[in-house]
């Protein structure tokens, strides 16, 4: 990474003393010749510097900021880590400047220039996996980042707190594998993402657990707006040798992938033994009670506050850091052995 320009490299560059630097970014502590100012904001631009908002604030005792970057605020999931990290960070005295980027690659780029504009001292964000250049530029200006729910194996220099993604899929498909399944569809997020990969390796791993054979055409990608897993449930049960048990892995697609089920009539766990990925009370609702890989969303708000804020207060070493969480696995009445079905009468 480049040395992060400071308001002495400013001032050199300028030829001008700091003090001046400091009026020219705060207009009201002083005045300044518009010649001069101009020369400073130039050169402001031209380093790309920005002043340290954590620092400045802590100096003055106003609350230190952190940006908050999450994919969507329409889906369950990411509105409760949204509430709950800010609830966290209300209890230390921090405000939260709370953006989506609606999975949009372009909107997180415009987020994350907004947030550099901010002066934030730190972003805690689930990343769309695109824009590596501008993640790793907020870094280089001194910004902490601090990614959550997923990564971006390129910003390897990035901390990092998620579940344990590949385990949690190996676990829910070796449950169903253990129950005779060996046609089990999965429905995960896009493979753009590392939740989508790390939940597709973890239903292979399951497989190759069980030296069972895994069908290519039963694995689905899809987005995680839209209904994209409704659309991936008809064309599952729409193949001839159709899936007896399927796991929706992207927890956007849940409430599409299940609706879908009811409206074709499609009878848990006696046609289809269904796992999800969620969290919502409605899953132990529905009839039957769905089984469901239950996110700890509430530590994985804890530890991404508490990874920004360590690495704001300088107290934690420069190497980056990972927290994997564990999710619950609860069994309910969605899923059942397999029955085979009956011979032919001859």
């Amino acid at each position: 990474m480049n040395k992060v320009p400071t308001i002495r490299d400013v001032a050199a560059a300028a030829e001008v003393s700091v003090s001046v630097v400091s009026r020219v970014l705060n207009p009201d502590s002083g005045p300044v010749a518009s010649s001069k100012r101009e020369t400073v904001l130039r050169v402001i631009e031209e380093l790309g510097y920005r002043p340290r908002a954590a620092a400045r604030e802590l100096s003055v005792g106003h609350a230190p900021t952190v940006g908050l970057v999450v994919a969507d605020l329409a889906n369950p999931f990411f509105a409760q880590l949204a509430d709950r990290v800010v609830w966290e960070a209300r209890s230390h005295g921090v405000q939260v400047v709370v953006m989506t980027t609606q999975e949009d690659p372009h909107l997180e780029a415009d987020s994350l220039d907004t947030l550099l504009d901010r002066s934030v001292g730190g972003v805690i964000a689930t990343p769309t996996g695109a824009n590596i250049e501008k993640w790793a530029r907020l870094q280089s200006l001194g910004v902490n980042v601090v990614f959550v729910d997923r990564t971006i194996p390129e910003l390897a220099d990035v901390d990092v707190v998620s579940i344990e993604n590949v385990d949690s899929a190996r676990r829910a498909t070796e449950y169903l594998l253990g129950l005779g399944h060996r046609r089990i569809g999965l429905i995960s997020g896009p493979l753009s993402t590392s939740t989508g990969r790390s939940r597709i390796q973890g239903y292979q791993a399951a497989h190759g657990n069980y030296s069972a054979s895994i069908d290519p055409q039963l694995i689905r990608d899809v987005p995680f707006r839209g209904d994209g897993g409704g659309d991936a449930v008809g064309s599952l049960l729409a193949l001839p040798d159709r899936p007896t048990a399927l796991i929706v892995a992207n927890t956007a697609q849940v409430q599409s992938s299940v609706r879908r089920l009811v409206q074709i009539g499609t009878r848990i766990p006696d046609d289809l033994s269904v796992i999800v990925f969620d969290d919502n009370p409605w899953t132990e609702l529905t009839s039957p009670p769905l089984s469901v890989i239950r996110q700890p969303i509430d530590m994985l708000a804890v530890h991404s506050l508490e990874l920004v804020l360590g690495r704001m207060q300088g107290r934690l070493p420069a190497t980056p850091r990972t927290i994997e969480v564990q999710a619950d696995f609860v069994p309910r009445s969605s899923c059942a052995p397999l029955v085979p079905a009956p011979a032919p009468a001859r």
